[in-house]
C-alpha cells in the first residue's frame, strides 16, 4: 500500500543515522588511538599511518566491481559487519604490524559497503529538486556521530575500560545500523509505489540506464572531479590523521591535555561541519553547485595553516581552526555526489562514484602517510601542513574548472511502479 505521505524525508532520517554509525564513529574516532599504538607496540608514524593506504589499495577493486550490483540498504548491512570485525580485531591485536594491516583491509570493505557509495545513491534515487538538501541532512549524522566519536565515546571508553576495550564497544556499536537498515530504508520510490521528490509521475526522473564506465572515463569533467576531489579529500584526510600529532608537537604533552585537545577539536570540526553541510546544501540547491563547491574547496586550503598557531596556552586558536576547517571539510565531503549526480545523472552516480570513491580513498589515506613519512625526514611539521596545503588548492582549482553544464533529471516522464514501457 502506497504511503500516504512522502516517505523520501524518512529515507534522509534513516540515512543520517546509519551513515553516522557506519562512518562517524569508527572513521573519526580511530586516529584518537593512534598515539596509544606509539606508546603500547613501539609504532612509528608511518607504521601507525600506513595500514589504511595499504588496505585502500588492495580494496580498489570492491567499489568498481561490487557495489553498484547489490542493494544498497544490504550492503549498509553487510559492511558495519565488517567495520564490527576489524575494531573487535584493533582492541585485541598484539604488536604484530601485519596483523594490524590485515585488519584495515576489513575495516576499508565495510567502508566502501557502509559508507558513502549506498547512501550517496539511496538519496540520489529519492530526491531531484531537493537532493542538496537531502543529502546535507544525510551527511548531518557523520558530523553528529563523529564529533561524539572521541569526546562522548572514545575518551569516556578509554578512561573506564583502556584503549583495547573502547576500540572492542566501538565495534559493536556498529550493529546499531541493522534494524534501520532492514526495517526502515528502501532502495528507490518505487519500492513503496512513490517518486522522487514525492511529486506525480510527469514531473519525476526517467529511468534512463547508467552510463558505461567508458563513457564517464572519457569526459573531461569526470577527470576533473576525480583530482579535485582526490587533492582535497587527501589534504583533510591528513588533517584529520596527524592533528593529534600536531597537538602533541606543540606543547600538549601530557596525556590528559592531548586527549582533551583532541577531543574538543574533533567535536568542533565534526559539528561545525553539520553548518557546513546544512548551509552548502541549501546553497547548492539555489545556485550553480560548481561555484558552491569551489568556494567550500578553497575554504579548506584556507583554513590549513591555521593549525600551526595552536598553543596549549591559546584555546581560542584550537577552536578558531576547528570551526571553519570543520565548516568546510562537512560541505567538502557533501558536494562531491551532487556535483557527479549534476555532471552525469542520479541513475549513473553508483558508478560514477565506484571510481571516484576508491580514487578519493588512496589520497585521504596515502597522502597522510607521505606526510608521516615526510615528517620523518624534516623533523617537524611546518613543511608537511604546507605540502597538504599545496594539495588542497589544487584540487579547488581543478573544481572551478568543471562546466556549468548540468544534466537534467527532473523533469522528464517515467513510468508508474510495476509498469514496463519500451522505447521507440
Amino acid at each position: 500500500m502506497r504511503p500516504k505521505s512522502f516517505y523520501g524525508w524518512w529515507i534522509s532520517l534513516a540515512a543520517f543515522c546509519t551513515f553516522g554509525i557506519s562512518v562517524g564513529i569508527p572513521y573519526y574516532g580511530m586516529p584518537f588511538f593512534y598515539d596509544y599504538y606509539q606508546k603500547t607496540f613501539g609504532w612509528s608514524r608511518p607504521d601507525i599511518t600506513l595500514g589504511f593506504p595499504i588496505a585502500a589499495t588492495l580494496t580498489l577493486w570492491v567499489g568498481p566491481l561490487l557495489v553498484h550490483r547489490f542493494s544498497p540498504r544490504l550492503l549498509i548491512v553487510v559492511g558495519t559487519a565488517f567495520t564490527a570485525l576489524a575494531f573487535l580485531g584493533f582492541g585485541t591485536m598484539g604488536g604484530s604490524l601485519p596483523w594490524y594491516y590485515t585488519l584495515w583491509f576489513l575495516y576499508m570493505v565495510g567502508y566502501i559497503f557502509s559508507g558513502p557509495i549506498p547512501h550517496q545513491v539511496i538519496v540520489s534515487q529519492w530526491f531531484r529538486k531537493h537532493r542538496g538538501k537531502a543529502m546535507g541532512i544525510t551527511y548531518l549524522g557523520v558530523g553528529l556521530f563523529g564529533g561524539l566519536s572521541v569526546k562522548f565515546v572514545g575518551k569516556p571508553l578509554t578512561d573506564a575500560f583502556g584503549f583495547q576495550g573502547a576500540l572492542m564497544i566501538i565495534g559493536g556499536l556498529m550493529l546499531l545500523a541493522w534494524p534501520i537498515a532492514l526495517l526502515v530504508m528502501r532502495d528507490r520510490p518505487v519500492d513503496v509505489g512513490q517518486y522522487p521528490d514525492g511529486e506525480a509521475a510527469n514531473l519525476a526522473s526517467t529511468q534512463e540506464p547508467p552510463a558505461a564506465f567508458a563513457t564517464l572515463l572519457s569526459r573531461p569533467a569526470f577527470w576533473l572531479l576525480v583530482i579535485g576531489s582526490f587533492c582535497s579529500i587527501g589534504s583533510i584526510g591528513s588533517i584529520n590523521q596527524h592533528m593529534k600529532f600536531v597537538f602533541k608537537e606543540q606543547g600538549f604533552v601530557d596525556q590528559q591535555a592531548l586527549d582533551s585537545a583532541m577531543a574538543n577539536a574533533t567535536l568542533c570540526i565534526l559539528w561545525s561541519s553539520i553548518g557546513g553541510r546544512l548551509v552548502m546544501g541549501w546553497l547548492a540547491d539555489r545556485f550553480p553547485k560548481k561555484y558552491v563547491m569551489a568556494a567550500t574547496y578553497f575554504l579548506v586550503a584556507g583554513t590549513i595553516p591555521l593549525l600551526l598557531v595552536v598553543t596549549p596556552t591559546d584555546t581560542t586558536s584550537l577552536y578558531l581552526f576547528s570551526i571553519l576547517f570543520g565548516f568546510g571539510m562537512g560541505a567538502d565531503y557533501m558536494l562531491i555526489p551532487l556535483m557527479a549526480a549534476e555532471q552525469f545523472g542520479a541513475n549513473s552516480l553508483a558508478r560514477a562514484m565506484a571510481i571516484i570513491l576508491p580514487t578519493d580513498t588512496i589520497g585521504q589515506t596515502w597522502f597522510p602517510y607521505g606526510i608521516a613519512r615526510l615528517r620523518e625526514v624534516v623533523g617537524s611539521y611546518p613543511v608537511p601542513l604546507g605540502s597538504i596545503f599545496g594539495l588542497a588548492l589544487a584540487g579547488a582549482i581543478a573544481i572551478s574548472l568543471l562546466p556549468r553544464h548540468k544534466k537534467s533529471d527532473e523533469t522528464l516522464h517515467v513510468p508508474e511502479p510495476g509498469r514496463v514501457t519500451t522505447r521507440g
